[in-house]
């Protein structure tokens, strides 16, 4: 009995986050497409100029003496280094999905994790050590 309990505890738990993921993809694909399109438009505003800015055989023969000191580099879009790939397009949607699941937001109150003492016995809120109107300061930051 206590088996089949913890059974359907675990698919209630896997429920809910298939649910939560699911609502996260409806709500985050209108934000998404429009972070893909602009990577688009930026992509191709990229290519535009670099197709505009190409050399003459002239210019290019100047160019290869070195550039003079006003000249300024175009667009550098190479099929290697392009904006709209699926990598970036993964690296948008993950990053989009991290901010959609963070528990810190502008304007509301902060987060107030839990944390173990060095002692390892007692458990207590990061906000627990905040003293009267003195700035609580975190400092995760390492000494190697």
């Amino acid at each position: 009995a206590a088996q089949a309990a913890a059974m359907l505890h675990s698919l209630g738990v896997h429920t809910l986050q298939l649910l939560t993921q699911a609502a996260a993809c409806i709500l985050l694909f209108p934000r998404f497409l429009l972070t893909a399109v602009m990577l688009w438009l930026l992509d191709f505003l990229c290519i535009r100029k670099k197709m505009l800015m190409m050399p003459t055989a002239e210019e290019a023969a100047r160019a290869s003496e070195g550039p003079t000191p006003h000249e300024t580099p175009g667009c550098l879009v190479s099929d290697s280094n392009r904006m709209f790939t699926l990598e970036s397009l993964k690296a948008v949607w993950h990053g989009q999905k991290l901010d959609f699941f963070k528990s810190a937001h502008v304007g509301s109150l902060a987060p107030n994790p839990e944390v173990i003492q060095l002692d390892g016995q007692k458990r207590l809120r990061i906000l627990d050590f905040a003293r009267g109107k003195r700035p609580l300061i975190l400092n995760f930051g390492s000494c190697t």
